[in-house]
Formats: structure tokens, C-alpha cells, sequence
């Protein structure tokens, strides 16, 4: 429980505060911010095991906006139920629950899709040998221990890096990890937009069994219309941001992303009604909104329902990955959270880096199609971006962003997953390495120059 004294002129002025943004309802703004809280640290809370309050105080509180409503913020987390409640002043209720193998769900005027009882994922062999046992590994290397005292080195003062977990491995072996206090080898960490490059090999995998072609048109209802100028958006447009769908992340707080994630119950449909802002395959614009639509393509593809989502990526992603502690979370009608949603342990993110190192081979399965990194790697258009990972190959800044699009110091055949607050998974080729950062930084850019420099650091180490 997080006690605070209601205060309705805080909330007057943060209605008025968020009535010019993207979000044009005063209430809405207050409800996606409520969402967030309840959403987040029921993850926090049951998922990852960590202190809710200290997720709180480092992931959220910093959040531009925040502080116009925190007087007048509330949140409860029920053990027993498993459900975190959050309001503001008293209203603005959201409420998320904690479901088992799905994570947690915010719940929406109906109740969110149910698992079927009894439901469960079967254990596997993994395909792979283990990356490392189950002992922290220290690093014996000296360079290597200045490496990571570097990347947890700390700021007297705001913006804080909060490195949570660094994973090292090289030539399929990991050769160093640490963790923050309250972290460790099995706790699960929120991969934010890392999960985009999940969604696109999972997009990757029904490619390869035939099921689905980068080339074709994206198969969507609402678009079926000829006419419909966002008829001809293709499943390659949705992976590169190329659809011609608007930018969705502006970080002013309450913004399409944020409706899509903490205020509607049915992320794909929302995503869907968007106008187009360029033709297709014209622009670059960031879009999680692509990513929504493309996660219900998944779903569709396997069944339809959320068990089958849910058992397909384990089945041909995670577990012959040896991805122990991966949790797919589902929106309220069981599509995964293709462009956030996902928690796994640092060690779990490594293993799926490595998948990419071998050309989507685990042992001799093959996970990918053959030449799928080549194609996932190449540049789209004027972006450093590929089709579900960020790419090294320019120094220019990102449009509307103002932050770069690769990494400093990093060689430029890096290329890397990416998600809010500082979470990478960096994949080197030239160097068979893969490095693993997560953390919480509201900085510029979260914390792109220290794991450039991470990575650099380690290269060094290495020889």
C-alpha cells in the first residue's frame, strides 16, 4: 500500500495539464496513467518478485507528468488476490491481476480471456547445451570486473542509471554477470520494446513453416477494403515501422502508445483504426502500434486463442531456446503484448541474442528461416532500423526522438533490441558476442552511451 492524501486541485491541474496531449479527454490522461501504475507493478510485484514500492519510486514516479497527480495517487497490492489497484484521489480506477503463464492483464469493463483450466506448458529438452550452470558467473577477468563496475557505476544525482542486470557471453558461453541488490539469475525483468524483436521472430517462425510470407498483405479485417488506402500495408511494412501508420511514442506522457496499452482492452483493434500518415513503405515511423497488429497475426495463425498463442511461442521459441523464465503477457481478448509485453530473466534475453548469432539455429533445430538475420539486419530505408532490431549503421539522430539511432562506440555490424528505460540486448557478430543490459534510466536516450561503451569495454576485455 502506497497511502496518499487525496487532493482534487492536484488532479484539476493535471486535467488541465493533459488536455493538450495526444490523449484529448481529461480522464483519459488520468486513467492511462492509473493503468500504467497497476499494470507495471502487478509485474513488478508478481512476476519479477521485486519490491513494488522501489519499482515504483525509481520506474514510475520519475515519469514526465507524474508528479502533477502523485499527491493524489493511491495504489494497493493485494497478495492475496494478486491484483494491484491504483486510483487518483479517490478516482480514476485501474485494476491489474496476476494470472498464471500470462503474467499480469489490466482489467477493462469485461472481464479479460480466460485460460482453460488445468492449462499448463509442457517441459522440453532444450535444443541448445546450457550457456552457463547455476552459479553466478564473476568474471576471472580483470578488464571484464572493470567492465561491469563500470556499467553499475552510479550518479550522485538524477538522471540514475539503476543498472539491474548485465549478462556477458561469448562463443556461446556466458563469461560474466552481476546483478543490482533485490536482482538475480532467476528474476524475471520487463523487456518494454525488446519485445518487438520476440513478435518478429515468432513473425519468423510461421515464415518458415509457410504459414505466413513477409511479402504479402497483412491480413486484417478492417483493411480488407480495396480501396482502404492501408489495404496494401504488407507483414515486411509492420516489421520495419514502413506501414505508413502514425508515430504512436512521443513521450509526452499520454499518447497513442499509451491509450493503446493502459486503456484499451483489444490493443490490435486500436491499432487497426489508425489513418495512415505516408503510402506505405514510404516513411519511417516508430510504431507500436504495428507490433500489436502483428502479434494478433501470430495468434490467429496458431489457433485463434490465447492457450494456443501462449503454447506456440513456447514451444518453437522458448523452451528450445532453454528460456526458462520467459512470461508472454495477453491483452484482455488473449493476443500477446507484441510491442512491451514481455518479461524474462537477463539470462533468458542472452539466450534468445544467441539465436541470432547462429542464424536462428538452437543446436541443430533450425528456429528461424534460413538467412532471416540477414534479412531482419537490413537497413530499412533512411532508418537504422531493420525489421524488429536497431542497427548501428548510422551516426544520425531519430526523427522527433533527437537520440541516436545506433550505439557509440560499438562496431558497426552491431545491432541490437531495444526497450524504454534502458533494456538491450546487443548482438555482435564480429566479436561472437551477445551483452545483455537492463536497467531503469529516464536520461537521454536510456542509456544508449553507457552500453555502447558496455559493449566496448567488453570487446576490449575479450581481445
Amino acid at each position: 500500500m502506497r497511502p496518499r492524501v487525496p487532493c482534487l486541485a492536484v488532479v484539476a491541474v493535471a486535467c488541465c495539464w493533459s488536455a493538450g496531449c495526444a490523449i484529448a479527454r481529461p480522464d483519459r490522461a488520468i486513467r492511462a496513467a492509473t493503468g500504467s501504475v497497476s499494470e507495471q507493478l502487478c509485474s513488478a510485484a508478481f512476476v519479477s518478485g521485486v519490491d513494488p514500492d522501489r519499482f515504483y519510486a525509481e520506474s514510475l514516479a520519475p515519469e514526465g507528468g507524474m508528479g502533477l497527480i502523485a499527491p493524489a495517487l493511491q495504489y494497493e497490492v493485494d497478495r492475496a488476490a494478486r491484483t494491484v489497484r491504483t486510483t487518483v484521489a479517490g478516482g480514476f480506477a485501474s485494476r491489474a491481476e496476476a494470472r498464471e503463464l500470462a503474467g499480469c492483464v489490466l482489467v477493462h469493463d469485461e472481464p479479460p480471456v480466460e485460460l482453460p483450466p488445468g492449462f499448463s506448458l509442457a517441459a522440453q529438452p532444450p535444443a541448445l547445451p546450457p550457456m552457463s550452470g547455476p552459479a553466478l558467473v564473476e568474471p576471472d577477468d580483470p578488464a571484464l570486473r572493470a567492465a561491469l563496475d563500470r556499467a553499475f557505476a552510479e550518479t550522485d544525482d538524477p538522471p540514475h542509471h539503476w543498472t539491474k542486470a548485465v549478462v556477458v557471453a561469448h562463443a556461446g558461453r556466458i563469461v560474466a554477470e552481476r546483478y543490482a541488490d533485490g536482482y538475480g539469475i532467476d528474476t524475471p525483468l520487463p523487456g518494454n520494446s525488446v519485445t518487438k524483436s520476440v513478435t518478429s521472430a515468432l513473425i519468423a517462425i510461421l515464415v518458415r513453416e509457410g504459414r505466413l510470407r513477409v511479402d504479402e498483405r497483412a491480413p486484417v479485417a478492417a483493411w480488407a477494403n480495396p480501396h482502404d488506402p492501408r489495404h496494401a500495408i504488407t507483414i515486411d511494412e509492420l516489421l520495419r515501422m514502413t506501414s505508413g501508420l502514425p508515430l504512436d511514442e512521443s513521450f509526452g506522457g499520454w499518447d497513442r502508445a499509451a491509450r493503446l496499452w493502459f486503456l484499451e482492452p483489444d490493443q490490435a483493434a486500436y491499432a487497426e483504426s489508425a489513418s495512415l500518415e505516408s503510402p506505405p513503405g514510404t516513411a519511417w515511423r516508430y510504431s507500436d502500434g504495428g507490433y500489436a497488429i502483428l502479434a494478433r497475426i501470430v495468434r490467429d495463425r496458431v489457433g485463434g486463442s490465447a492457450d494456443d498463442v501462449l503454447r506456440f511461442a513456447h514451444d518453437e521459441l522458448f523452451a528450445p531456446l532453454g528460456m526458462e523464465h520467459a512470461v508472454l503477457q495477453l491483452d484482455s481478448t488473449g493476443t500477446p503484448v507484441g510491442s512491451r509485453g514481455m518479461l524474462a530473466t537477463a539470462r533468458d534475453w542472452t539466450r534468445f541474442g544467441q539465436l541470432f548469432l547462429t542464424d536462428g539455429l538452437a543446436g541443430q533445430r533450425r528456429i528461424l528461416p534460413e538467412g532471416w538475420v540477414a534479412y531482419a539486419t537490413t537497413r530499412s530505408l533512411d532508418a537504422g532500423y531493420g525489421a524488429g532490431f536497431w542497427l548501428d549503421v548510422t551516426d544520425a539522430l531519430i526523427p522527433s526522438w533527437g537520440i541516436r539511432w545506433g550505439l557509440p562506440h560499438a562496431p558497426r555490424d552491431a545491432y541490437f533490441a531495444r526497450g524504454y528505460l534502458g533494456q538491450y540486448v546487443v548482438v555482435v557478430p564480429s566479436a561472437d558476442l551477445v551483452v545483455a543490459r537492463f536497467g531503469t534510466s529516464h536520461g537521454p536516450g536510456h542509456d544508449v552511451e553507457l552500453v555502447g561503451r558496455l559493449v566496448a569495454d567488453v570487446i576490449a576485455a575479450l581481445g
